[in-house]
């Protein structure tokens, strides 16, 4: 299973995956990668139940740019080694 979802979510992982180096990697960096995408995600749930309710369509940028970044932080932190945890949090 997690060798299709990472063939069918690869045009994300692919940026991330680059390179050999994850030297600075540890553990608590995947947990709070994972812990960072869920409160993203909550944000643009939060967002998008805001927008329908309020009837304004300008809302759903918020809910576009939120629910993109949990998307990506949660991809990365499931499926991605550890040099795409690494490279996600810009270490050097």
């Amino acid at each position: 299973m997690k060798q299709f979802l990472t063939r069918v979510f690869w045009p994300i992982l692919a940026p991330f995956e680059k390179g050999d180096s994850s030297a600075h990697y540890r553990p608590s960096h995947r947990k709070a990668l994972l812990g960072m995408g869920f409160l993203f995600l909550v944000l643009a749930g939060v967002s998008a139940y805001i927008s329908l309710r309020a009837g304004e369509a300008g809302g759903l940028a918020a809910l576009v740019v939120f629910g993109g970044v949990g998307l990506v932080s949660w991809v990365v932190g499931f499926l991605g080694s550890d040099t795409a945890v690494a490279r996600i949090w810009g270490n050097r």
